[in-house]
């Protein structure tokens, strides 16, 4: 939203300086996102006279002007400069415009410098229109009254030296894309008084010969209300000087009196307004759901083919406008127009956000009816425009016709001042909120506050709250400790999950992840890749066509984003990532995870061979870590079947009897790298952290220290197994020999292949274990050492076939 300062001062009263006003609205929640002061562009142009214009010695088409200049101001001495000029009107005696060597002309984008043209000195420039890039005009040079002062900055005494404001309206405040609204805001904050308006209807001198109708299908929701009326006799030429320059510093290019008056009247009070040249329409205007397959020529210069269902403004001929969106050239004004139609309706914003968006047409009426205008203003804005239309262009107004009603926006909420306390956090006087909502248009009686027309996003008592704490300003607010319900240690504030949840990432940062933060969504290729895909978690409206479906796990969106980073030359890689998967599209349909991908080598290079590739072992290693952070009970084994996800035969399970999966490790499968543009191998984990058992008491102490000052005893054991047996077996068995005694066991050598199967027989290997025992109460006897051994020796036979290794 574009405006400049003295188009807020229409409407706001004020002295505030520009800084102020800047400052004030991004507080009030409309972001400024540029303030462009005319002053630093066109300052350094003043007002100059040229003391003499003789022939170019050499040349035909250029004339030698003296200029008379004030380099100190108009209150300075003069001073006479020589410049070469080219415009057919310079002369002797005229008053322009004068640019000084070193000015950048923004017309050409180059900067003055002193120069020699054919033969003669030129320093500075005499400058078009088109050149300060005030108009197209560039036929000759600016030609101003012979009294204009000279010495005074041009866009001083043109009243150019107006700053434009560009705001950044969110979504939700559709009454800030009108100046008015805007200054509404400011008089709240007490940065002036709102002007008071009072729109007088124009009396019809004559009954409306156009007709409109809206189809009974469209009344309930579509277009609740349709206004016009004749202007007959209008002259469509330029409109003035001041209505020019407002619509040029928004960016916007004048066009006619009259299509100029409704783009005022859209940035102005946020009414868009249409007109139709009368002498073109062929009986009544109906409003009515397209057949499908009408086509319209646009006055944007395009045509659209018209779908079944899109709202059409027709008359007896066919198709006169897209409602809402954007007219037709049929009808389109031009400066032959005698008689005019004006158009001021209300429309559906779904259903215009719904068109605009599948024709692909970006307007300013659909940007503000698909956010909502204010529908009371529908017949007052009418009238002022018509009323501006008899001033500007002259004519004659018939009276108003009219098909449907203003719809009903009434509605009240709960005003409670004590709200603002629990909401916010600030304390704001009663008087003060009530002033402050009237301020804004509400209507507040006793302890009920209904808001006004043009606010339809107010929608609940929160809102009433967060209007006055806007207005009071969210600066004020300052962070105080929040007051205990009783003495003692307060309860915990975190729950179960969330303390697993903040475990997972800090274990897996200090294990040298980086963690991510992915969409939620995914495209449905990607989901099928890991088991989802199905209707069930399909989104009904997705924001584009690559998060169609919600994720059925975290690792699709890690793989992406290693791929993302692989693309820019990064190939060693630990990625994580802590949040929710969907396993269907119902409450309770999902599960938190934490899932870590490796790519590439576990260390860098070094001199000394130390740098390897990252292996199944690794993603286990960081399972393992994180089951032992979040409290896994350490009784789970590994499985050998994690899923279609995952490498056959180099990936795991860690599960809780055969039901229970607590994670999933392994490399990721090449076939769901390849479909994922990711250049493997690639390992990773799944850790399901609502898996493991929650503790039945619920402690927010650590456990005590458990620490033994006995010496520790070390024993260890090769065994002679079959090459199939998996070590894991051997571990467990002698764990289980003696589970109090024993701390820790641990796999320190394998020796298997042609030449252990040469000492050992075929089809056998050896497994060397370490096993360390801790005594708690008294140091332990060589004989019960002996006898640990000799246990740990037949559970590890009974449970492997395994002998001791001679």
């Amino acid at each position: 939203m574009k405006f400049t300062l003295a188009w807020l001062k229409d409407h706001l009263e004020t002295d505030a300086p520009l800084d102020a006003i800047a400052e004030a609205l991004t507080d009030l929640g409309l972001e400024v996102e540029e303030v462009e002061d005319p002053a630093a562009r066109l300052g350094a142009f003043t007002i100059a006279r040229v003391i003499e214009a003789v022939q170019h010695p050499d040349a035909d088409r250029l004339r030698l002007c003296r200029v008379e200049t004030f380099p100190r101001g108009p209150d300075g001495p003069a001073e006479e400069v020589q410049v070469v000029c080219g415009a057919p009107n310079a002369r002797t005696g005229l008053v322009g415009v004068f640019a000084p060597v070193g000015t950048h002309i923004p017309g050409t984008g180059v900067d003055l410098k002193p120069g020699v043209i054919r033969g003669q000195a030129s320093n500075g420039m005499l400058c078009s229109e088109r050149e300060l890039m005030l108009s197209d005009e560039h036929d000759g040079i600016i030609d101003l009254p012979a009294d204009a002062p000279l010495g005074v900055r041009y866009i001083d005494w043109a009243g150019l030296n107006d700053p434009m404001i560009h705001i950044k309206v969110t979504p939700n405040r559709p009454d800030a894309l009108g100046v008015r609204g805007i200054a509404r805001d400011l008089a709240a904050r007490d940065l002036g008084r709102l002007k008071p308006e009072t729109i007088e209807p124009v009396p019809g001198a004559f009954p409306c010969p156009v007709t409109v109708t809206i189809d009974p299908a469209l009344k309930d929701r579509g277009c609740p209300l349709f206004m016009g009326r004749l202007i007959r006799g209008v002259r469509n030429g330029p409109s003035p000087a001041w209505l020019q320059r407002r619509l040029r510093a928004i960016g916007l290019r004048p066009i006619s009196a009259l299509v100029d008056i409704t783009n005022f009247f859209t940035f102005d009070r946020n009414r868009p307004l249409h007109v139709f040249d009368a002498g073109l329409l062929r009986g009544g205007l109906r409003i009515h759901p397209a057949q499908g397959g009408e086509t319209l020529a646009a006055l944007n210069d395009r045509t659209y083919e018209i779908a079944p269902g899109m709202m059409l403004i027709s008359d007896d001929a066919g198709p006169e406008s897209i409602a809402g969106i954007v007219g037709g050239a049929p009808s389109g004004v031009t400066e032959a127009t005698t008689d005019v139609f004006l158009e001021s309706a209300y429309w559906d914003p779904i259903t215009i956000a719904a068109t605009g968006r599948a024709l692909k047409v970006v307007s300013d009426a659909r940007y503000r009816f698909e956010r909502g205008v204010d529908p009371a203003f529908t017949g007052p804005g009418l009238e002022a425009a018509t009323r501006m239309i008899l001033e500007l262009c002259g004519g004659e107004a018939s009276e108003v016709v009219t098909d449907g009603a203003v719809p009903d926006s009434a509605r009240s909420y709960p005003f409670d001042p004590g709200r603002v306390v629990s909401l916010v956090g600030m304390e704001i006087p009663e008087a003060e909120q009530r002033r402050t909502l009237q301020a804004l248009g509400f209507t507040v009686q006793g302890d009920r506050a209904s808001p006004p027309s043009w606010r339809p996003d107010v929608q609940g008592a929160a809102d009433l709250i967060e209007e006055v704490a806007r207005i009071a300003s969210l600066t004020k607010l300052r962070g105080k400790p929040m007051p205990r319900a009783r003495a003692g240690v307060p309860r915990p504030v975190l729950t179960p999950m969330q303390r697993r949840e903040g475990a997972a990432r800090r274990t897996l940062a200090g294990l040298g992840f980086n963690e991510c933060v992915t969409y939620s969504f995914i495209d449905r290729a990607a989901a099928e890749l890991f088991g989802g895909g199905s209707e069930a978690v399909r989104l009904e409206n997705p924001i584009s066509s690559e998060m169609t479906h919600l994720r059925p796990a975290l690792l699709p969106g890690l793989l992406r984003a290693a791929a993302r980073n692989q693309a820019r030359g990064l190939a060693d890689l630990a990625l994580f990532e802590v949040g929710p998967a969907f396993l269907g599209g119902e409450p309770g349909e999902e599960a938190v995870l934490a899932s870590g991908l490796r790519i590439g080598h576990a260390a860098p290079r070094d001199p000394h061979g130390s740098r390897r590739p990252v292996d199944a072992f690794d993603a286990r290693a960081d399972a393992e870590a994180v089951l032992a952070a979040i409290g896994a009970p350490a009784a789970a084994k590994i499985w050998r079947e994690p899923g279609a996800a995952w490498h056959p035969g180099r990936s795991g399970a860690i599960r809780l009897g055969p039901k229970v999966t607590l994670a999933e490790f392994g490399e990721v499968h090449p076939r769901i790298l390849a479909a994922l543009d990711v250049k493997g191998p690639a390992v990773a984990f799944t850790v399901w952290l609502q898996a493991p058992p929650f503790p039945r008491t619920r402690s927010t102490t650590r456990p005590a220290l458990r620490i033994s000052d006995l010496q520790a005893v070390e024993r260890d054991f090769a065994f002679v197994v079959d090459a199939g047996v998996e070590a894991q077996a051997v571990l467990a068995a002698a764990h289980g020999a003696d589970k109090a005694l024993i701390e820790r066991v641990s796999l320190f050598d394998e020796f298997a292949g042609p030449r252990a199967e040469a000492q050992m027989g075929p089809g056998r290997k050896s497994l060397a274990i370490s096993v360390r025992l801790q005594p708690r109460e008294r140091t332990l006897t060589e004989a019960e050492i002996e006898a640990v051994g000799a246990r740990i020796v037949e559970k590890v036979a009974k449970a492997t076939g395994g002998t001791l290794r001679s």
